[in-house]
């Protein structure tokens, strides 16, 4: 069946574990429907204070993903008023700058996934390839975050958040999709201290853990299980870990339409984005859905917030980046120290 669509094997277990269709209504029903024409759906009348439904919904760049991964990962750098992103497929990354569109940043990045930046603004990558999470240097040298827990080398690192405290929270659904050596003991969303010094095992339970955001007040966690279609959330304890016992289910994202949990952020109102079946996916903080950006795009991999006040909301699908503008900012990435 694989062949008769002219996709391989290695893409059909990609879009499996990391948020394909395959999940989402199947691969030969998603194939065979057109494109949904580009609109905002209105689910709530909470909707109008974050986004108006005429709001155009732009393609600013094309031609990413493939084989070996999508576009992913994008990050609004503001001193330089440019996003980066990722080209898995591409093993590159890709600037977008608005008004002179999208050029090559960087080739060689161990197919990199998930992007942020930390306290200080260095950049801070999921290198899917080499099985690692590490950090950019000022000079340019780069810092190991994490490759291994207890020893045993982690699978394929996916997405990546800083809490304002300098610990770094990243998941790693596994590396069964790309065939790379998987010694970790299962999927697992973990978080290392600010001085690197100790990696702690949060959840384990997640069947394929991928995007991952705080709340504003950085009480609460929220974690995408892509294979379960639904967004998990847990308040966090004073030492960073999980308050287990307060596990819950904040929305669950499944539908007839392709399309599953996968990149997620949150703006300064506590409004949850994600992409979810048909869309990209606007949630209050209580977990009600509010509405739909159906861009078009098979799935929405990732969103960053951007643009000089935060209300340029950037997607990526699994080829293209996207944007469209909302009324209320999303919290922000920091920007480099001087």
């Amino acid at each position: 069946m694989l062949a008769s669509f002219g996709i391989s094997r290695r893409s059909m277990l990609e879009m499996t574990a990391f948020g394909g269709v395959v999940l989402a209504g199947g691969l030969r029903g998603a194939l065979a429907q057109p494109s949904p024409a580009k609109r905002i759906e209105k689910l709530a009348p909470e909707l109008d204070a974050i986004i108006a439904t005429s709001e155009p919904i732009r393609v600013l760049a094309e031609g990413y993903g493939g084989d070996q991964g999508q576009a992913e990962g994008p990050v609004w750098w503001k001193e330089g008023g440019y996003l980066l992103f990722s080209d898995i497929n591409g093993n590159r990354r890709i600037k977008y700058t608005p008004g002179q569109g999208a050029t090559m940043f960087k080739e060689g990045t161990n197919r990199a996934n998930g992007l942020t930046r930390d306290s200080q603004g260095r950049l801070v990558i999921c290198e899917a390839e080499a099985q690692r999470v590490t950090r950019l240097e000022a000079d340019g040298s780069v810092t190991v975050i994490a490759n291994n827990y207890q020893g045993k080398r982690l699978g394929r690192p996916n997405d990546v958040i800083v809490k304002s405290d300098g610990s770094i929270y990243f998941t790693d659904p596994g590396g069964g999709a790309s065939g790379l050596p998987w010694e970790v003991s299962g999927p697992g969303t973990y978080r290392v201290s600010a001085d690197l010094g100790s990696v702690m095992l949060l959840a384990d339970d997640l069947l394929v853990p991928n995007g991952l955001a705080f709340s504003p007040d950085e009480t609460v966690l929220y974690i995408d299980d892509t294979r379960r279609g639904h967004i998990r959330a847990f308040d966090l304890l004073p030492n960073g870990s999980l308050a287990k016992q307060t596990d819950r289910t904040f929305a669950d994202l499944r539908g007839p339409e392709p399309g599953v949990p996968d990149g997620m952020k949150v703006d300064t109102a506590g409004n949850v984005y994600c992409g979810g079946s048909g869309g990209l996916w606007i949630m209050d903080k209580t977990g009600k859905k509010l509405g739909r950006i159906i861009h078009g795009g098979m799935n929405t991999t990732n969103i960053a917030f951007g643009g000089d006040d935060w209300k340029t909301l950037y997607f990526t699908s699994r080829n293209f980046l996207g944007s469209v503008n909302v009324k209320i900012a999303g919290v922000p990435v920091s920007a480099r120290k001087n």
